[in-house]
């Protein structure tokens, strides 16, 4: 069985603990791929849960640290299999990593020689990709698998080889996997296409040690990007406007090391949100940043959900009686609703009062959970970018986990369901989800890892 970070032994030696930490991380929570949940629907959730890093922010500042000219340590890392699986791509690159604690790591990537990311790791997620921005931005050259990650359709990588091509780099597409190069890289004006969160930050890895001044236009807006953009100027890059539609970027010669903390995930903390609106429960959800969840909360209360913020919580309750109300929802970048919170908000107007629309036209393939919705009796209809919901109730069901985020709300759908509810492919949801079971089993709810042998397992008990 994989473990986690708490798991693991010290050794003396340095490099074969490193072997045995990130073939172990790169299971997560403990599970085998082929094991599912079980959760029996009907318990409020009540409480208080901590939320994690952001999965979003720490897969890109993880590949960051390869443009480092120094060790540096980078906390507040959640514990998921995304996170995992960049390690060993490290590992394979003869990275020096050292696992301080379940969520602090340190990063020493001198010995990193060749620009290459072996294809098995590279397909297994889509940041897979910022390695392209930091070994072009190190290197002047990287060579990258095609990433994977959920099938969300098509997302291609032209608008990062648009940013690339303006700094210098020449690419080419052979066997699935991508070859940038460039004598040298110097800075340019990038102007993307349309926004994307993924060319935005490989535009500033690339531009970070790039001759001269760089220009991004048209850039994304996430609070992710505000904090790789952080990340680089604590360690000395020089890059301002993170957070608005035009960054620019002064090339620096040499990046220093420090100790960074990932901010706590957005996109976590709304799934707690919207679970706990699901099951009519009272949960303090802690670690946050109230102004990221801005459109989430503003979307729960038209919903008819109270959302108390402070500080660093909100809380929010659904206890106190009264139906949900129908709303209409439209995804958009950052500050819109974002699309990672769509299935799971749609889960939520399943159990509304009345029709709803949720239009989503950020990926091609986002409503794909919405068959096993109708598993557990959702009314929901789909056309094109658009779903129809009519509101009702839900029932337990075996469904799957056809992607990450939809796998949350199929976990959110079986919280609030009668009866009991199986959900395989899990494997998905631990992509972004550190300890969920552990989180959620401390709120009250009844759900169980069970675990589900292989064909090898079988063939071994015979």
């Amino acid at each position: 069985m994989l473990c986690t970070f708490n798991q693991i032994q010290k050794r003396d030696n340095i490099r074969e603990r490193t072997k045995e930490e990130m073939s172990r991380f790169r299971g997560a929570n403990g599970g085998n791929i082929l094991d599912k949940f079980v959760i029996r629907g009907g318990h409020p959730l009540e409480g208080e849960v901590n939320i994690s890093g952001a999965k979003n922010a720490a897969v890109a500042i993880v590949a960051a640290t390869i443009l480092c000219d120094e060790p540096c340590i980078i906390e507040n890392i959640p514990n998921i299999s995304d996170i995992g699986i960049s390690l060993e791509i490290f590992r394979d690159m003869n990275a020096d990593i050292q696992v301080i604690n379940k969520n602090t790591i340190r990063f020493d990537t001198k010995n990193i020689s060749k620009p290459n990311v072996p294809h098995e790791l590279a397909r297994s997620m889509r940041a897979s990709s910022y390695f392209l921005g930091t070994l072009l931005g190190r290197f002047h050259e990287a060579f990258v698998p095609l990433p994977g990650g959920c099938d969300l359709g098509d997302r291609p990588i032209d608008q990062h080889l648009k940013a690339f091509k303006a700094l210098g780099a020449l690419d080419d597409i052979q066997s699935g996997c991508v070859h940038v190069k460039a004598d040298s890289l110097i800075g340019s004006q990038i102007y993307f296409d349309f926004i994307t969160v993924g060319g935005t930050i490989n535009a500033m890895f690339a531009a970070v040690k790039a001759d001269g001044y760089t220009v991004i236009e048209n850039a994304a807006k996430e609070p992710h990007i505000v904090d790789v953009a952080n990340f680089l100027n604590s360690m000395g890059a020089d890059i301002r406007g993170a957070g608005t539609d035009v960054i620019k970027v002064r090339g620096v010669k040499y990046l220093k090391g420090i100790t960074y903390s990932v901010i706590p995930d957005q996109i976590e903390a709304g799934t707690y949100m919207v679970a706990a609106a699901a099951t009519r429960g009272n949960v303090l959800i802690k670690n946050v940043i109230p102004k990221h969840l801005e459109s989430i909360t503003a979307k729960l209360r038209t919903i008819g959900v109270s959302v108390e913020e402070f500080d660093d919580s909100v809380r929010v309750r659904a206890d106190m009686g009264g139906p949900f109300i129908k709303t209409n929802i439209k995804t958009m970048p950052h500050p819109g609703f974002p699309t990672d919170m769509q299935p799971q908000i749609s889960t939520l107007l399943s159990l509304a009062e009345g029709t709803s629309t949720v239009t989503d036209d950020i990926f091609d393939n986002r409503f794909r959970y919405v068959s096993e919705l109708r598993r557990m009796g959702a009314d929901i209809s789909v056309d094109g970018k658009v779903a129809v919901i009519h509101g009702g109730t839900l029932k337990g069901a075996p469904v799957k986990a056809t992607d990450l985020r939809a796998g949350a709300a199929m976990v959110i759908a079986g919280l609030a369901a009668d009866g009991v509810t199986e959900i395989s492919d899990i494997f998905h949801i631990e992509r972004g989800y550190e300890a969920i079971e552990d989180k959620l089993t401390a709120l009250g709810a009844d759900i169980k890892r069970v675990y589900v042998p292989s064909k090898n397992d079988l063939a071994m008990s015979v």
